[in-house]
């Protein structure tokens, strides 16, 4: 069949993620490659001190980003998108969306960006001796609780945005098992939320007089391939307000960003990660068993499938990198050249590549914000020298790409060296990794192990979404042998081995990183 009789014979599956800026929508088609996209950009906004998104921008997003989509189908097809064979939400994990018994916002969505439940975080690490971050979904409400807020008492459910949007599109409260890992802590050997620990958690509440049980307020938890309901009428006309959207259509389980992510780089098989580079930097470790010991470096969540994670986290990405690219354009303009950013950004990173192996002596550090990994509640960015550095635009841009590999390498040390983790192999993505063999090359340095890249998230999570609304239609094969099967069999990969000399040099530079936290921790109590 041609594309146009395969969209009109929904033989097609629809994933959409709401990302921290855009709102992506995918279609994807028997061969599993996107048939078309659309989007729409959106942004949160601090507003009485939380990070939150409008409730009105949620759907007024995902209707943009669902229209475009369509008439990208319509102009490039000559088809109106009436039917797809299944669909997906996916968004940003962690959160909190509290709704009363009507479905309604009881507060402002408060979004994973918040640094306001320490107290809560700490207290439920120690209670359960499992590594609760501040962004988790638990650690919102359990904040909540302890503030004594109104509304605590009026709680009927305990939502993520996708958890929330796929409730309004389906009428079902579900969340993926990837999704709900990052809301409470789960049980690997039941697929569900840790029993334990919901019965640690209600007597800890019951105390500080909460009346209702933390299992009412949480979605049921289902894996890849289980379906989590059917498009509704009234989700029909929210996702598409123009009537053409058919309602019946098979809906997957909702899905976390980095659930989406592992699918897009067939990353869900024990013994592989993946490394995600944007604004915040991780890396996603599928184990093959537990954690020795509770370690809260380390964020526990699961695949798709249910099977353990840890997740390396790091708040501070590739922001400051970017910024002092910027301000070599921005003495490229003075001068009077004329360079577009793709070369600007190429052409610095690839001086790196002529740096010494440990970046010349010298020490950056790309905290914007507070780093968790490495104990600083608050950032300062610094690029620090002695007068025995060797200055040079090379050894300078090595040492602002290390830095941003710096938290990481601290939090994979936990796992590849306290853990003693073995790794098959590691893919990277995001816009770290868009200069061919630079940051690439350094990763491999910085975790001395074998590093791929490649197309194969090329339409990133909500690709991912996608093909988890497809595994909808799977039969008999795990999600990731289907995924290695039939998704990326044939996929065209470069990889990179870990090079001696650079190992060293990063080696060397991480030394450096541990002791220079001092002049970090000092940079935020005198600035």
């Amino acid at each position: 069949m041609d594309k146009t009789a395969v969209i009109a014979a929904a033989q097609t599956a629809l994933g959409i993620e709401f990302g921290s800026t855009r709102i992506k929508a995918v279609l994807i088609g028997p061969d599993r490659q996107p048939l078309a996209t659309g989007g729409h950009e959106w942004k949160s906004k601090l507003a009485d001190g939380v990070w939150t998104y409008d409730e009105l921008a949620i759907w007024s997003g995902l209707q943009a980003a669902y229209a475009d989509l369509a008439a990208n189908v319509e102009s490039t097809y000559g088809v109106k998108l009436e039917r797809v064979g299944a669909l997906g939400i996916s968004g940003m994990m962690h959160g909190y969306l509290a709704l009363d018994g009507d479905g309604s916002l009881l507060v402002p969505f408060r979004t994973w960006q918040n640094t306001i439940t320490g107290e809560a975080a700490g207290e439920l690490t120690q209670l359960f001796q499992h590594a609760i971050p501040q962004r988790w979904s638990i650690a919102h409400l359990y904040q909540a609780v302890l503030n004594g807020e109104e509304h605590v008492a009026r709680i009927a459910s305990l939502n993520t945005l996708a958890v929330y949007v796929n409730y309004k599109l389906t009428g079902e409260r579900t969340a993926g098992v990837g999704e709900a890992s990052g809301i409470f802590p789960i049980d690997i050997t039941t697929g569900s939320f840790n029993e334990t620990m919901l019965n640690q958690f209600d007597d800890r509440a019951a105390g500080k007089g909460v009346g209702w049980k933390i299992r009412d307020l949480l979605p049921r938890v289902l894996s890849a391939g289980e379906q989590a309901g059917t498009l509704t009428d009234e989700g029909a006309r929210l996702l598409d307000p123009t009537g053409t959207l058919q309602a019946g259509i098979p809906v997957a389980p909702p899905e976390g960003d980095a659930g989406t992510g592992m699918v897009a780089t067939n990353s869900v098989a024990r013994r592989t990660a993946n490394v995600s580079a944007g604004t915040s930097i991780f890396a996603m470790v599928v184990l093959e068993k537990e954690l020795s010991q509770l370690r809260e470096e380390i964020d526990l969540v699961t695949t798709p499938a249910g099977d353990l994670v840890a997740m390396a986290h790091c708040n501070n990405g590739t922001v400051d990198l970017s910024a002092w690219v910027s301000l070599f354009g921005e003495v490229a303009a003075a001068l009077g050249a004329d360079v577009d950013t793709t070369t600007l950004f190429e052409t610095l990173y690839r001086s790196a590549l002529d740096g010494d192996p440990d970046g010349g002596g010298m020490l950056a550090y790309n905290y914007l914000a507070g780093e968790h990994v490495t104990g600083l509640e608050e950032g300062r960015p610094l690029f620090v020298r002695t007068p025995e550095s060797s200055f040079t635009l090379a050894n300078f841009m090595r040492t602002h790409l290390f830095s941003s590999l710096g938290a990481l390498r601290v939090g994979m040390d936990v796992l590849l060296k306290d853990e003693g983790v073995e790794l098959d192999s590691m893919f990277a993505h995001g816009g770290l990794f868009k200069t061919k063999g630079v940051a690439q090359r350094f990763l491999a340095a910085a975790m001395d192990t074998p590093v791929s890249v490649g197309d194969l998230a090329g339409e990133g999570g909500a690709w991912g979404m996608a093909l988890l609304a497809a595994f909808l239609d799977v039969e008999g094969q795990s999600l990731a042998d289907w995924l290695g099967s039939e998704v990326f069999a044939g996929a065209e990969v470069d990889t990179v081995q870990p090079d001696a000399a650079d190992v060293e040099g990063f080696n060397q530079f991480m030394e450096r990183y541990r002791a220079g936290l001092a002049i970090e921790r000092a940079a935020v109590d005198a600035l």
